[in-house]
């Protein structure tokens, strides 16, 4: 964060001071709300969670830890800046900071599906170019967010902030807390459909991004989206377009994939033309990459260099379409941290594309989990999953969970009468248990769910070795 004394703390947050000897005392580390993670000088933020409670931890971190102070809800017997809700305190203090970042570009991005993905792919590529802040993983919500913002410095280039949507109004007062000037909307899907009663509502919320922008920003919409596309009237920014429609300004010339589904092509720009081969797996993420070009293309950077960018990008974030070749040469993609229709869509179309067709096809695993919070189209949804799975020649459908997994595996059941090509475990344990009978050489397996079922599990236990190099044993 840019330092501030307690008193500039005190003033941004309308707190009171109690236990301060010093108000001219610096905060000149980071703000953080894990004990764990404070050092000298840091800002530590005591939030009441439903398990812990960090206000227990405010003594430790100033007398151990050497933390400068603590933004707190209550007095902790340790310099702390007391204020009536520290969620509140931190968006203002968040807004406070960024108004003083003067010569950083905002980027801010919002979707349905694939924004964390995107986010770390625009942020290796701005990270090219100069010092880039980004949002890490998927830490998008009233916590993350502004503490994302705090992490920003006077020589911050770019601060890059996912958002995340959980109501109406949210994305607006994410807005308010940053200003962004340019503003990315991916894809109105159908994630959280239970939050918002249709996609219509969906976009109406995604779009409070792009109405919060100024006159002299610019709006990044996916042109193939009629609802991102729809988005365009609702700003007063300048509208760039992305994707295969034909005003789209950024494109992706002759796509090619190997036999990993990974994307080669070329990168079309209004500055011109360069060629890209991604690392990342899956036909889904060559709208991504178009998506962060047009972004580095806004902020500045020319195509070569953004092409090249992209072209040494990874996944930031864990548990996102990780691909793992065990030594048995069985495959495992683990793609668990989180799941809608849409990104199961785009998993099953990659794990079938990477299983291959004809004579020397891999044999695949489809290992999925429940969809959560998509509301009355829950089992529809799922059994159109499972259909799905069926319609891409996926060998074997191991659905785990209760009534909406039970959907998913009848939805298989009754489009391709699989009969014991498709199974209904009840947790990840029996899903374990059958694949280590199961599973053989070559093969190919998918594990993705919500990331409350947590399969990530599942995942890990394919690519345990113990000493005997018997995977998953």
């Amino acid at each position: 964060m840019i330092p501030l004394t307690l008193a500039e703390v005190a003033e941004a947050t309308g707190g009171t001071l109690v236990d301060v000897p010093d108000p001219q005392a610096r905060v000149t580390g980071p703000v953080v709300h894990d004990s764990r993670q404070v050092s000298s000088g840091a800002l530590f933020v005591a939030v009441a969670g439903e398990r812990v409670d960090g206000h227990d931890f405010a003594e430790r971190v100033v007398t151990e830890s050497g933390a400068a102070g603590v933004l707190a809800s209550r007095p902790v017997g340790v310099p702390a800046v007391v204020v009536d809700d520290v969620l509140d305190a931190m968006a203002k203090l968040a807004r406070a900071v960024t108004a003083r970042l003067t010569d950083t570009t905002v980027v801010a991005l919002t979707g349905s599906t694939g924004k964390t993905s995107t986010k770390d792919l625009i942020a290796q590529v701005l990270g090219a170019q100069g010092t880039t802040v980004y949002t890490e993983g998927s830490f998008n919500n009233e916590i993350g967010f502004p503490l994302t913002a705090l992490k920003a410095q006077q020589d911050t280039e770019f601060l890059v902030l996912e958002m995340g949507a959980r109501g109406k109004g949210h994305i607006a007062e994410l807005c308010g807390i940053t200003r962004p000037k340019v503003g990315l909307v991916i894809n109105v899907g159908t994630a959280h459909l239970g939050e918002f009663g249709s996609r219509e509502g969906i976009a109406e919320a995604k779009g409070e991004l792009v109405e919060s922008l100024p006159a002299d920003g610019v709006a990044v919409l996916n042109g193939d989206d009629p609802l991102v596309r729809g988005m365009a009237a609702r700003t007063a920014a300048r509208v760039v377009f992305y994707g295969e429609a034909e005003d789209a300004v950024v494109r992706a010339v002759d796509v090619r994939f190997d036999e990993l589904q990974r994307a080669s092509f070329t990168l079309s720009t209004p500055s011109g033309s360069a060629p890209v081969a991604l690392k990342l797996y899956g036909e889904h993420h060559v709208t991504n990459a178009l998506a962060a070009a047009a972004v580095a293309t806004e902020c500045g950077l020319g195509v070569e260099k953004i092409a090249a960018a992209l072209s040494g990008s990874g996944s930031l974030s864990k548990w996102r379409m990780e691909l793992t070749e065990r030594p048995d040469g069985v495959t495992v993609i683990n793609d668990a941290y989180n799941a809608n229709p849409d990104s199961m869509r785009a998993a099953l179309r990659a794990l079938a594309a990477i299983g291959g067709r004809g004579p020397d096809a891999r044999r695949t695993w489809a290992v999925l989990g429940e969809m959560r919070e998509l509301g009355e189209d829950s089992l529809a949804e799922h059994d159109a999953v499972g259909r799905l799975a069926v319609r891409l020649n996926i060998a074997t459908l191991v659905a785990v969970g209760g009534r909406e997994a039970a959907c998913m595996e009848l939805g298989a059941r009754n489009e391709g009468s699989w009969g014991e090509e498709s199974v209904l475990v009840p947790d990840a344990d029996s899903a374990i248990e059958l694949l280590r009978e199961q599973v053989r050489p070559g093969d190919v397996v998918l594990v993705k769910a919500s990331r409350s079922v947590g399969l990530e599990k599942v995942a890990a236990a394919l690519l345990a070795q113990d000493a005997n190099g018997e995977a998953g044993r």
